[in-house]
């Protein structure tokens, strides 16, 4: 369901033909016109599952590119299967604004065979989502579109801004108007935030640019909540990276890692 805050229904509303209108809810904390990177990973791989589709084959790891600011308004995106195959292939995707080209993606889908019986461990860090009040995220940056589209919960004692930290997350809109938001997108608009949550200097005061974001999953969320545990380092002449692990209430769900620029702002 829509948020009553008068946001918009969905981050995106089709038009027709891989267009898309990007609503203020892809709204990014460092500029209003721009977009956050989660949303479009989202609409990349959204567009990529529906290339061909083979209900056994599921994301096991996308990458996106981010080639610059992501302009909020209307989009194009567009994929295809750059190699086939019934157990593995691989799909590539692009979205284009203003007549260039601002992301690109490429995606691994992989065969679930509930047959195979693998025997695999049991999970591990499994939570309960914390009973605590929601958290206002990036709040030094005011209110901002994607900021208020997500349900963020803090853990007791964890304080953001330290270079390591856990948060939950809750998306609160579908990602295309008019379909339900799916398991996998509650993975996917979630991941590009991890270096916001990792985040080891002040946000107001320093810039963080995720030129990419590689997120692997070995299963989809159950539920509606996504934890991530994010963790970043820096090093001296402003180069950083973050990674961080995803998971729900029963367990592990992946991992996403980004490189990081890093400037004063």
């Amino acid at each position: 369901m829509p948020l009553d805050t008068g946001l918009p229904e969905a981050y995106y509303l089709p038009r027709g033909d891989g267009v898309f209108d990007a609503t203020g809810a892809t709204e990014s904390p460092w500029d209003p016109d721009a977009q956050h990177g989660g949303p479009p990973s989202a609409l990349l791989a959204h567009v990529m599952d529906a290339v061909d589709p083979h209900p056994g084959l599921r994301l096991g790891r996308i990458t996106v590119e981010f080639l610059g600011v992501l302009p909020r308004g209307r989009v194009e995106v567009q994929a295809r299967v750059a190699r086939p195959g019934r157990r593995i292939r691989l799909l590539e995707a692009s979205m284009r604004a203003g007549g260039r080209e601002i992301a690109l993606a490429r995606a691994w889908q992989l065969a679930a065979r509930p047959e195979a019986d693998v025997p695999a461990p049991a999970a591990s860090r499994s939570a309960a989502v914390p009973d605590v009040p929601a958290h206002h995220f990036f709040a030094e940056l005011g209110k901002w579109g994607y900021g208020e589209s997500i349900e963020w919960r803090l853990p007791d004692g964890v304080r953001l801004g330290h270079g390591e930290a856990k948060v939950w997350t809750r998306v609160r809109l579908p990602l295309v108007a008019g379909e339900p938001l799916r398991d996998v997108d509650r993975a996917v608009v979630v991941a590009d935030s991890v270096n916001g949550v990792g985040a080891a200097l002040p946000l107001d005061a320093w810039l963080f640019v995720p030129p990419a974001m590689t997120l692997t999953l070995h299963r989809y969320p159950d539920g509606e909540w996504v934890a991530l545990d994010a963790r970043t380092r820096l090093a001296a002449d402003g180069v950083g990276s973050t990674l961080g692990i995803l998971s729900d209430q029963t367990g592990e769900l992946g991992t996403v890692a980004q490189p990081l620029f890093v400037t004063p702002r």
